[in-house]
């Protein structure tokens, strides 16, 4: 009997979620397909096209097998970090921290929360420049005396036309379309790579390292596979979108988004690492002629895929600085929801007028600091 009553307790506290935040924020939370495309488009990203290169430094055979020990790990953790906010009440990365070691895990959390998708974004916006402006040049000649104007303006037109509208939205469910368009781009540049394997248009001579099980550099084709599925700074963004967020659910969706992730940078790894093998580069598009249409046109899709990634990215960096304004200058902590608290109440639920001048300073800051680390390699590879 007072199992049924707190279950009907809970399901009275679910309902007061799904209506505080549809009522705040005026946007639906997600379904569980809909937060499977957030999730898989938070790992499938950039990190894939650098697993052939993983193959190559660390062995065919033994790269495999780290590419399944590495989803294992990440599948356990991405779920053992739910289960500890829900042991804490705490429902954050920086809040179990603080849970766990007090405040100053909370500031170094909060700082290492903010610095890594922040760096991602950068590093974005150098890749979408350096990729559409090849592809450019490849259909405007004249253009190749001036890459650098290119490129700033390539990155300039992408954040202002398609960034900053993402990014200006208030709730990462509303990302689940264009993170939906992002994983159809990557379906089809596999489909592109697998069609070069078999097509014979790049013939590689087999070398006596080509098709080695284990080679010595574990260490670097493990970092590679670890980056590929990052996406822990993210957890409870897409946690917390979901409707009737429980622990089991969250555990199906962990389950399908990283076997969906592992197959298709399993897939990647085998057919790019099969064309090209010992001569595998760290991006594998790099492989390609530049005069090669198919692959050009896999280059603007791989940019646009990283682009409607970018707002995931941008949505951890503006939480982290909302609740730093609201805990050091506004003296109000941004509540974080659990079970034992009335949503509508949490200021977590709510929007502030304030976000969106925070969103657009951290995209403009990316995009100003972009063209500076293209200029310090540039003078790095002089020197």
């Amino acid at each position: 009997m007072q199992s049924s009553q707190q279950q009907q307790q809970q399901q009275k506290q679910q309902t007061a979620h799904d209506a505080a935040v549809l009522g705040g924020l005026g946007e639906a939370l997600s379904t569980l397909p809909q937060a499977s495309f957030n999730y898989i488009n938070s790992i499938v990203g950039s990190g894939v096209i650098g697993i052939p290169y993983a193959f190559h430094r660390a062995g065919f055979g033994l790269g495999l097998l780290l590419l399944i020990l590495v989803a294992y790990i990440t599948d356990y953790s991405l779920i053992l970090m739910v289960r500890c906010g829900h042991i804490c009440g705490r429902f954050s990365y920086p809040g179990i921290m603080e849970a766990a070691y007090g405040k100053y895990g909370y500031y170094l959390l909060s700082l290492l929360q903010f610095m890594y998708p922040f760096l991602a974004m950068i590093s974005y916006n150098v890749v979408v420049g350096d990729t559409l402006s090849k592809v450019l040049v490849r259909f405007f000649p004249s253009w190749g005396t001036s890459m650098g104007a290119v490129r700033l303006g390539v990155v300039f037109f992408v954040t202002v036309g398609v960034v900053v509208p993402l990014c200006l939205y208030k709730n990462v469910s509303r990302l689940a379309r264009a993170s939906f368009i992002s994983l159809a781009c990557v379906v089809f540049i596999l489909f592109a790579v697998i069609i070069k394997l078999f097509s014979g248009d790049y013939k590689v001579a087999d070398t006596a390292d080509s098709w080695t099980f284990a080679n010595s550099d574990v260490i670097p084709a493990t970092g590679i596979m670890v980056f590929a599925f990052m996406c822990h700074h993210n957890t409870f963004l897409v946690y917390q979108s979901m409707r009737d967020a429980t622990l089991e659910r969250w555990e199906k969706i962990t389950h399908v988004s990283i076997g969906f992730a592992w197959t298709v940078a399993a897939l990647f790894g085998i057919a790019g690492y099969s064309t090209f093998r010992a001569l595998s580069q760290g991006d594998l598009l790099e492989n390609y002629c530049v005069n090669d249409d198919l692959m050009n046109f896999s280059r603007i899709l791989f940019s646009i895929s990283i682009l409607l990634t970018f707002p995931i990215e941008c949505f951890v960096s503006r939480e982290i600085v909302r609740a730093l304004v609201h805990r050091f200058v506004l003296k109000e902590p941004i509540s974080e929801f659990t079970q034992d608290k009335d949503p509508k109440r949490e200021k977590g639920a709510e929007v502030d007028e304030y976000s969106k001048t925070i969103t657009l300073a951290i995209v403009f800051s990316a995009f100003v600091i972009s063209p500076m680390t293209e200029y310090l390699v540039d003078r790095i590879t002089v020197r």
